[in-house]
């Protein structure tokens, strides 16, 4: 199992560029289930998770061809999934069980064939995250569902119809797996309390240049009129704003300058806010931002939200930064019941930090020293190297095999602004 190995203390500057978002590339995957015709999607990240939703929807039937270099105007990494014969409905355990975002294909399926035979998922250990939403939801759709020996049995033989969806809490797979399978019901289905957040936004848009109607795209309210059938297009995804927050987080905790290309500074708003408040500087680009700090991070408290709140997926490396600013600050976790696990490990390194409930309060100290530490979950892994560029001396990052869902030769990227970091394969 591969480890990363950073040697800490060296401020970052340089570029890094920003690839498509992880979260946005899986559902937009799930949709080419909608069409007999070609979806192109361009700007796709190289990942473990990317990989293991080709590998299921290749399962299931669907034509998939990888393109490189320049296509249609489009540079970077592109995949054409043409799903027009389903040949199997089954998602099996042995793909879903790595990554939770498989169950995405359930509503397109259901939808698109009258049948979806899903495995419940897997995926990060941080704590629970039912599918209860999707399926109650889909039943108001008219489905059919009976979960039986580890399976969600899905159908519809007469197809879906529209209906009024009012979700309990903001559910961001939720929300794309009806909007998804609510493109091909008959009539209009109306999702209140929708998924604002941008990969959201996105889906919604490469359904409508499918074919589909959409109203109130990026609001908590979206009314779908289904249609019978939808059509190929091209899309681009949109930059990975987790992956543009961290990167953004590394100039800061090591006190460094980093211009992140092929991004938008609005995609992490919250966390900019944040980052200046903390004396972190933050300048928009003609295509990305610009971060750096010279001075004194000082402490601020942070509570995650669904967008445009402050994001979970960067709630581990907020407190790694936290972990060294002058002062106390106070990180609440709203989302996820089981997010801090990363905690002990960052103590392991001279971190200051006592959780109380969904609550941590982070004491900064003088700095952090390296340590062997464990990876747990996607976020808490690279919290762990954010650390470790920032501390002194050797931190040996291990089960970093959580790294490679989501994100792309990070170590190249962190190396080629001067980080001393490499990963030591066994």
């Amino acid at each position: 199992m591969d480890q990363i190995l950073i040697r800490g203390g060296r401020p970052l500057s340089g570029t890094i560029p920003i690839g498509g978002a992880k979260n946005a590339a899986l559902p937009l995957m799930a949709a080419g289930l909608l069409t007999a015709n070609t979806l192109t999607l361009h700007n796709l990240p190289h990942l473990a998770d990317i990989s293991s939703m080709a590998h299921l929807l290749a399962e299931l039937g669907v034509e998939i061809h990888m393109n490189g270099g320049v296509e249609n105007g489009h540079t970077g990494r592109a995949f054409s999934l043409c799903a027009a014969n389903v040949a199997d409905t089954t998602a099996p355990y042995d793909l879903v069980r790595k990554m939770r975002a498989s169950v995405l294909v359930l509503g397109p399926m259901l939808a698109r064939t009258g049948h979806a035979r899903v495995s419940l998922p897997g995926g990060c250990a941080i704590g629970t995250r039912p599918v209860d939403l999707h399926l109650k939801a889909l039943e108001q759709l008219g489905a059919e569902i009976e979960l039986k020996e580890g399976y969600i049995e899905a159908r519809a033989p007469k197809g879906l119809t529209g209906a009024s969806i009012l979700f309990p809490v903001v559910t961001v797979g939720g929300t794309e797996n009806l909007m998804m399978a609510a493109t091909l019901a008959r009539g209009e289905t109306v999702i209140a309390n929708a998924a604002r957040e941008p990969e959201v936004s996105d889906l919604a848009r490469c359904l409508q240049a499918m074919g589909a109607e959409i109203d109130g795209v990026g609001t908590d309210t979206l009314r779908i009129q289904g249609r019978e059938s939808l059509h190929g297009a091209d899309h681009v995804v949109v930059p990975d704003r987790i992956e543009t927050g961290t990167y953004a987080v590394a100039a800061a905790i090591t006190g460094g300058t980093v211009t992140l290309t092929g991004t938008r500074a609005e995609l992490i708003e919250t966390l900019v806010n944040s980052l200046q408040e903390a004396g972190v500087a933050v300048t928009a680009t003609n295509d990305g931002l610009t971060v750096s700090r010279t001075g004194t991070l000082r402490g601020v408290d942070v509570m995650t939200e669904p967008y445009p709140g402050f994001p979970t997926d960067m709630q581990a490396q907020m407190m790694a930064l936290m972990s060294v600013a002058e002062g106390a600050s106070m990180i609440t976790e709203t989302i996820f019941e089981n997010r801090f696990m990363h905690v002990p490990e960052l103590c392991r390194m001279g971190a200051d930090i006592n959780v109380h409930g969904r609550s941590a309060i982070v004491r900064g100290v003088g700095g952090l020293s390296g340590a062997p530490v464990m990876a747990t979950d996607l976020r808490a892994s690279v919290s762990l190297v954010l650390a470790g560029l920032a501390a002194r001396g050797e931190t040996l990052v291990n089960r970093v095999y959580h790294l490679d869902r989501g994100y792309e030769r990070l170590e190249a990227k962190l190396a080629a602004c001067g980080a001393d970091i490499e990963r030591v394969r066994q």
